[in-house]
């Protein structure tokens, strides 16, 4: 079982940043590495990963706001959260999915809260 290990939660008022770090296990051969966010009461939604070519993409919701990437020689995946609202308010968890065979592999989440 792939580690993934997610850091940098925590509480911000609205209009703050944070940075979420996600360390992942050099073992695992990672095609997609992202970030997901569960609300309390809600599903676990999508919220931005990257290829390991470097392709990124993000949710409606989060563009323009939040900024994927990753340091391959650490590697580590990062989510610079700014102008964060009420609604961003989750436990955002890493993901990695592999190449064939696919694998998904998931963090245990860090809790971002944001409050007025």
């Amino acid at each position: 079982q792939a580690r993934l290990v997610e850091s940098g939660g925590g509480s911000v008022q609205t209009g703050g940043s944070l940075r979420l770090s996600c360390e992942v296990d050099r073992s695992v051969n990672c095609r997609l590495r992202g970030w997901y966010r569960e609300a309390p009461g809600k599903e676990r939604t999508f919220v931005s990963e990257i290829e390991d070519a470097g392709t990124m993409k993000y949710a409606d919701a989060v563009k323009g706001r939040f900024a994927i990437s990753q340091d391959a020689a650490t590697s580590t995946l990062y989510l610079q959260m700014n102008n964060l609202t009420f609604e961003d308010t989750a436990m955002y968890y890493c993901r990695c999915q592999t190449y064939y065979p696919v694998n998904l592999y998931w963090g245990h989440g860090t809790q971002v809260t944001v409050s007025s």
